[in-house]
């Protein structure tokens, strides 16, 4: 039988990671990313899956792949996520760079979480974009505020992979639920941005979404409240 696995594109921020060796397509700035999660990283064991080795260099005086993965792989996620009895098969951070036009690099970091049911993905941006500029940028983008900071909720595809037979074919997935939420109330520049998504392509439960948002992006380093 064939396995099945699905990968949320990259939203406004994008960035570059491979893991096993499957890469997929670009999102809304151009970048492309791998697939997260493919394998159990928790070595076949029942304790409670651990953020796997940082990959990539860190960003100095930044938020890295690993400290967004610490935030994000919390022991209440499952229940966050309306999954209670699940919990987390993979979770790892990467750091990565974006180059614009001019040469300038931005730092790219993210971190992702898989579930039997959902993955879920956090990452960060240093851009000097608002987020309120996402409403012109993202596709039937609405406006919304996550504890005081604005934020934008929107819809992007899934693409799907299925291996059997000794080849890997791609095709549509499912829709991914996306919040890119200011580091600051008065919306400066920087955003952090979740990203949930079903293995199964069912719609996510955007209650699920803002939920994980309101707990864990104030403990992400960089999560300014005022």
């Amino acid at each position: 039988m064939a396995d099945r696995v699905a990968g949320s594109r990259r939203g406004l921020n994008a960035g570059v990671q491979a893991v096993a060796a499957v890469v997929l397509v670009a999102g809304v700035t151009g970048g492309i990313w791998g697939l997260s999660g493919a394998l159990p990283n928790n070595n076949g064991t029942g304790d409670p899956v651990r953020c796997s080795d940082r990959v990539g260099t860190p960003p100095p005086k930044r938020v890295s792949g690993e400290q967004l993965c610490q935030a994000l792989n919390r022991a209440d996620l499952p229940a966050l996520l309306g999954t209670p009895d699940e919990r987390a098969r993979t979770a790892d951070g990467h750091d990565s760079w974006i180059t614009l036009d001019g040469g300038t690099k931005i730092a790219s970091p993210e971190a992702n979480v898989t579930l039997q049911t959902y993955s879920v993905k956090l990452s960060a941006s240093d851009d000097r974009l608002s987020v309120s500029q996402g409403l012109d940028l993202l596709p039937k983008a609405e406006p919304r505020q996550i504890l005081g900071h604005p934020a934008v909720l929107y819809s992007d595809r899934t693409i799907a992979l299925t291996f059997g037979s000794g080849k890997a074919e791609s095709g549509p997935g499912g829709i991914a639920r996306s919040l890119l939420v200011a580091k600051d109330p008065k919306d400066g520049g920087g955003s952090f941005e979740i990203a949930i998504w079903r293995q199964d392509d069912v719609v996510p439960d955007d209650a699920a979404l803002f939920r994980v948002a309101e707990l864990v992006l104030p403990t992400v380093p960089g999560w300014k409240t005022g």
